[in-house]
């Protein structure tokens, strides 16, 4: 496994470690009802929350890795952003044809501070720099307006509406489709120009 270790100005993206303080901040994550409001599963428990990681490691072990779930941790938490707490976290799932969903959950604590927009930005670093994709989407509940704000700024457009794409508590609910190609990523000409 080759780790993955992305970092921005204020944030890192980086493996999850099967260790206590990383089991705690994806049970503060996932068992906030706060936060899983949007996702597709409500609170977890500190068991499954560990479960979780353990799986994460699997899928970053993996021949053929198709599975990105990574830690994402502030810089000013720790010297060494290996070491910090995980506050969020960032995924890419591959796909066929060069593709990947994309997605990122975050604590409710650090909402609302530009973070979200940092996260899809070095996730789209990783995925159009060096995994070579081509597509990348995102699917957003459609209440989630916060999240239709970051992907619409970083480039990303309106695909559609996935009518009835979600059932939880006993509701349906619809998402809008949203995707980013690799010669659209503003970021690309950056990459560009630098390089």
């Amino acid at each position: 496994m080759l780790p993955v270790r992305l970092t921005g100005p204020r944030l890192a993206i980086r493996e999850y470690h099967h260790t206590e303080g990383d089991v705690d901040a994806l049970h503060a994550l996932f068992g906030d009802p706060e936060v899983t409001r949007y996702l597709p599963f409500g609170p977890c428990d500190r068991e499954a929350c560990a479960d979780q990681i353990e799986l994460y490691l699997e899928e970053a072990m993996a021949g053929e890795r198709d599975t990105y779930r990574l830690a994402v941790t502030r810089l000013a938490d720790a010297e060494d952003p290996g070491d910090a707490p995980p506050v969020a976290q960032a995924s890419l799932v591959l796909g066929g044809h060069r593709s990947a969903d994309l997605g990122c959950v975050l604590a409710d604590e650090v909402r609302g501070r530009g973070y979200a927009g940092e996260i899809v930005g070095l996730l789209l670093g990783l995925a159009f720099g060096p995994l070579d994709l081509h597509r990348l989407t995102a699917r957003v509940h459609v209440d989630n307006a916060a999240s239709v704000t970051v992907l619409t700024r970083l480039g990303f457009r309106r695909e559609g509406r996935l009518r009835h794409d979600g059932f939880k508590d006993g509701v349906w609910s619809d998402s809008y489709l949203y995707a980013l190609l690799a010669d659209e990523w503003p970021g690309r000409a950056a990459g560009a120009a630098g390089g």
